[in-house]
Formats: structure tokens, sequence, C-alpha cells
């Protein structure tokens, strides 16, 4: 399994939140938590563009306006809506299948060497695709505990 393989099969897990739970469930943030399930997947979409496509100077697969919503260091908004979920939901997988086909088409040539808040050196796309498998991984494990506080 390539990494774009196992972050497109963590996508398919996201995407099945946003087709099994209602707006409303994907909007409520648990008592304890900090953020919601639609946000959670959100972030994963824009860190990914960030990480991949603004550090290798490509031009983002999402709208600006989702950057300013899902970066890190910001907090759901409100409530999103549903054409907000439905766009969300052609992203999620969608993004990920056009990086494979851009990595194949040599698009990441021009990768600006970054360091994550952890320390960890990402100096070339391969680096930021295994770094963004990590942290999507711990916002699966977000929106399984909040998942445990919906139902």
């Amino acid at each position: 399994m390539t990494d774009l393989e196992l972050t497109l099969a963590n996508r398919k897990v996201l995407y099945a939140y946003l087709v099994n739970y209602s707006t409303e469930e994907l909007n409520t943030i648990p008592p304890g938590q900090s953020n919601n399930l639609i946000w959670n997947i959100g972030h994963t979409i824009v860190i990914q563009q960030l990480l991949v496509y603004q550090l290798s100077g490509n031009k983002l697969l999402i709208p600006a306006e989702m950057v300013g919503l899902y970066n890190r260091g910001t907090i759901p908004t409100g409530t999103t809506s549903e054409a907000e979920i439905e766009m969300i939901k052609s992203l999620v997988c969608n993004t990920i299948e056009q990086t494979s086909a851009d990595l194949a088409a040599g698009k990441f040539s021009n990768y600006t060497t970054y360091q994550t808040l952890l320390g960890i050196p990402l100096e070339k796309v391969e680096d930021a695709i295994k770094f963004n498998n990590f942290h999507e991984a711990l916002h699966l494990a977000f929106c399984l505990k909040i998942k445990k506080g919906l139902r």
C-alpha cells in the first residue's frame, strides 16, 4: 500500500461520517470537546492541501475560504451549511485522487522545506504525504471520540 492509498483509505472512513451523520450531528460539539466532526474533516483537507500543494508552489485544489475556516488554530464558527457539507463531500476523496495523479505527473518537484510543530522536517513532497497520514490519523481519532459523544 502506498502512502496515498493509505490517505485515501482514511478519507473513505471520513467520507462515511459525511453520509451517515445528519447536518446537526456533523455540527455538534459534544461536552468536553473543542470541535466537531465536520471541522475535523475539513481540517484534514486543508492541511493536506497546504503541506502538499502550497509548499510545492502549486495552486490549492480547494476554495481559499476553506483555509480560513479549517486551518490550524481555527475552531468551528457556527453551523456548517448543507451546501458546504456537500462541497466537503466532493473534496474529501477527490483531492487525494488528484494528488496521486499530480504526483505521477511530477508536479511537486519544487518543494519548500518545512518544519512541523512537532519538529519534524519535511524536505520533499513524499515527507509531507507521510506526515499528513500521521496528522490525519490523529483527527480520525478525534472523530471517533466525538462519535461516542453523539450516539
